[in-house]
């Protein structure tokens, strides 16, 4: 049996805030530009404010595309997604839309790339004039259409896109994103793994950028604190099977496994379970990718214990009743507050350019984030605004504030268990910059 670790708040917030920036920048995606040529729309131009907005050029109606997850291994977070878009455009709306429009959305389906259905549904967003494009969730799918959005002089800006390659990717500026890049989730989960106690760790993980740099950094931080990581071993995800890969992680006799994964975790557990390391044998991790409620895919039990990391901060009792109210039907809940926050955002900064189009928006989304008035509602913000005054929009996901590749520069991630049902609930919460 493996050893059970106590549930108590996991220390060492500030520690992980310094591995974080010893970490950061580090990228392993072979299409990532270097720090040298990325370039950002928060980025002043000769004799220009860095809030300087473009000249008008919107069609006077803020639209909203989402590219987010209808099917494909992901299909589990469109829900909370498409319902935090929701829940935010209803608030925009009512509260007296965008320059006195309300806010039009189009939905689109982004798929997992198995098919391939996202570059298409992308080509039918921008056809449909959408200023912005909400999505992807998956870093994978996202980096196969970001080309094409930010060319087309649209933001792309996704709720749940974790991969370090955005942190040195030539987007020309107007790619941002609410979820913190995972420098910060793997330092969390390297630093939860030493808490737990556990010297001989094995990561298996999904090869694609995602679960490739999340891989990459929990064996840094891990490694670099004296861990040692048995295997690093990567698998096809669009495998039948598992088992070869099960077999190697249990050769190396590990005294605990990080799986970084998506839905084939219904397919990995039991090749674990077979091979005398699942989560009856051995402390498990997930992380956002595959923290879901299995309560309908394991017996009872199957996993109860194993812990998981994702990005987000506490999700307050009214929020979730106000996604309930948007989508009764939800059970998940995760990456609905920054979808939520990343429309809310692209509202304000249309408001604050002036203007709907989404170069105006790229152009102020970095001011309306930091070193302004704090606020934390819509009408709040825009009452402000419309003052005149500089705004600093804190969202339900968290304190936001863009850095020059429009990510956060810091954020906070969970720390979850699961319970004899097969769903998880939260141990803690920490707080970390990158």
């Amino acid at each position: 049996m493996r050893p059970r670790t106590s549930t108590s708040r996991i220390v060492g917030a500030i520690a992980v805030s310094a591995l974080v920036l010893a970490a950061c920048g580090e990228s392993e995606d072979t299409t990532a530009a270097s720090d040298d040529e990325t370039t950002s729309a928060s980025e002043p131009a000769d004799g220009e404010e860095s809030s300087a907005a473009p000249e008008a050029k919107g069609d006077g109606t803020l639209t909203i595309g989402t590219l987010l997850p209808q099917t494909g291994d992901l299909a589990f977070l469109g829900p909370p997604e498409f319902a935090g878009v929701d829940v935010a455009i209803e608030e925009i709306n009512a509260g007296g839309g965008v320059l006195g429009k309300d806010v039009k959305t189009i939905r689109g389906d982004s798929g997992d790339g198995t098919p391939n259905v996202a570059p298409g549904n992308t080509r039918d967003l921008i056809g449909a004039d959408s200023d912005v494009i909400v999505g992807a969730a998956s870093s994978s799918v996202s980096l196969s259409v970001i080309d094409a959005i930010v060319n087309a002089g649209v933001v792309q800006f996704s709720p749940a896109n974790t991969s370090t390659a955005f942190d040195t990717y030539d987007d020309k500026g107007p790619y941002f994103r609410t979820a913190p890049s995972d420098v910060l989730q793997g330092a969390v989960m390297a630093n939860l793994l030493a808490e737990d106690g556990f010297d001989n760790v094995a990561i298996l993980a999904r090869q694609d950028s995602y679960g490739e740099a999340l891989a990459d950094q929990v064996e840094k931080v891990f490694t670099d604190n004296g861990g040692n990581i048995t295997d690093k071993i990567l698998y096809d995800a669009n495998a039948s099977t598992f088992g070869a890969e099960v077999q190697k992680v249990a050769a190396g006799q590990p005294d605990a496994v990080v799986l970084i994964a998506f839905a084939e975790t219904i397919k990995i557990i039991p090749e674990m379970i077979k091979n005398n390391i699942g989560p009856d044998d051995l402390q498990i991790y997930f992380v956002d990718g595959n923290t879901a409620d299995y309560s309908g895919d394991f017996d009872k039990g199957t996993l109860d214990g194993v812990k998981a990391t994702y990005p987000g901060a506490e999700l307050t009792g009214d929020f979730r009743d106000r996604m309930l109210q948007a989508d009764k039907d939800l059970t998940e809940f995760t990456y609905g507050p920054e979808s939520y926050d990343a429309t809310i955002l692209s509202a304000l900064a249309a408001t604050a350019a002036k203007d709907d189009s989404g170069e105006s928006i790229a152009s102020q989304l970095q001011a309306v984030s930091a070193d302004g008035t704090k606020c934390t509602a819509y009408e709040e913000c825009v009452a402000l605004l419309e003052k005149g005054e500089d705004i600093d929009y804190d969202g339900v996901s968290g304190a936001i504030e863009f850095n020059d590749t429009g990510s956060p520069t810091s954020a906070t991630i969970g720390i979850f268990e699961y319970g004899p049902d097969n769903t998880y609930s939260n141990l803690s919460y920490v707080d970390g910059q990158i």
